[in-house]
């Protein structure tokens, strides 16, 4: 029987693993970690990496935010990925599906099993914290753009990730330095912003979804990422999604009206989710583990999880170079980025 997947997702320092990294991965409570660009110097580095935390955590989970555009953490000898604003403007549904596999082969190749991608919410340039991440301003046709390239992530063998449910773009404030309200009533966001995680879910394409940290006033009283009515009444029920809810990171400043990083991770499970993501912050990442001292990971949440690791169709980095189809996808992108 394999191991349990813990609740909680953390980071590493630097380049190497620290000896209070080691202590930390060793946490039964541990069962993932989120890579930065400071983890990062050359791929070598990183496959060296990834070893080392292998080795002390087998079954450990990692990730990396790799959407594209200004939020791609493995940049030099990784391919340069354009927003997904630029890319649906530039690209047929070919095109979109054959990037969504770049990206996710290039990752899977050096041990990495997903990227929180693809952003699914709509917006032009409204929101400070969305703009050009998003695929179209119009939800009703940004699941169109969508849905190939999250095909081409499943081809190579990478679980899609569909955030920051049930869509950010209509608030203007940045989540990490504050907690946006949304003064729309539920239906109307159902039957807008809230369509792309719908019709990703109906089409069996989300292996996860991360809430926002925001506040839709009109609905519960609390963000959605800390609110069972979001994540069980319609996430789970009206929607019927049975993949991972992860939660936002938990340092954000919208985090911050649930409470201290104690009652931040106790709520963040109470409400539903299956993990919860600490990041950039060392002691908060520590006080949230003490926070959940004798907690007994869910065996379902634990299935859950389990659908994240990769599986990857290309192996190796050598192999991925061999590929005809990486090479074409790659000349197409320098050609007009």
């Amino acid at each position: 029987m394999s191991a349990q997947i813990g609740p909680v997702m953390i980071d590493v320092e630097g380049l190497v693993l620290s000896d209070e990294d080691r202590e930390l991965l060793q946490h039964p409570l541990v069962g993932g970690l989120i890579f930065f660009a400071r983890n990062y110097r050359d791929r070598a580095q990183l496959e060296a990496l990834v070893g080392e935390i292998r080795a002390v955590r087998p079954e450990i989970l990692l990730a990396v935010d790799q959407e594209g555009g200004r939020v791609q953490r493995f940049r030099d000898e990784f391919t340069r990925i354009p927003s997904m604003q630029a890319l649906s403007a530039q690209a047929d549904a070919q095109r979109l599906r054959d990037v969504g596999w770049l990206l996710a082969a290039e990752l899977l190749a050096v041990g990495v099993d997903f990227s929180f991608a693809p952003v699914l919410d709509a917006d032009d340039d409204f929101c400070r914290i969305v703009g050009d991440r998003s695929f179209a301003c119009d939800p009703l046709q940004l699941f169109e753009k969508a849905r190939p390239f999250m095909a081409g992530m499943h081809e190579a063998g990478m679980a899609t990730t569909g955030k920051h449910f049930p869509g950010h773009g209509q608030v203007r404030e940045d989540s990490h330095e504050e907690l946006p309200v949304d003064q729309r009533a539920l239906e109307e966001v159902l039957a807008t912003d809230c369509q792309p995680f719908a019709q990703g879910i109906a089409a069996g394409e989300l292996e996860a979804i991360m809430p926002a940290h925001i506040r839709f006033a009109q609905v519960d009283e609390r963000s959605v990422g800390f609110s069972r009515f979001w994540l069980q009444d319609i996430l789970r029920g009206r929607l019927g999604f049975d993949g991972v809810i992860f939660s936002d990171d938990l340092t954000m400043e919208g985090a911050g009206a649930a409470g201290g990083y104690s009652e931040r991770i106790r709520a963040a499970m109470a409400a539903g989710c299956d993990m919860g993501v600490v990041c950039n912050n060392r002691e908060g990442a520590k006080q949230v583990l003490a926070a959940l001292e004798g907690f007994e990971p869910d065996p379902e949440s634990s299935r859950r999880l389990a659908r994240m690791r990769g599986k990857p169709t290309i192996t190796s980095w050598a192999e991925l170079e061999r590929s005809p189809r990486w090479q074409e996808t790659r000349q197409w992108l320098a050609s007009w980025m």
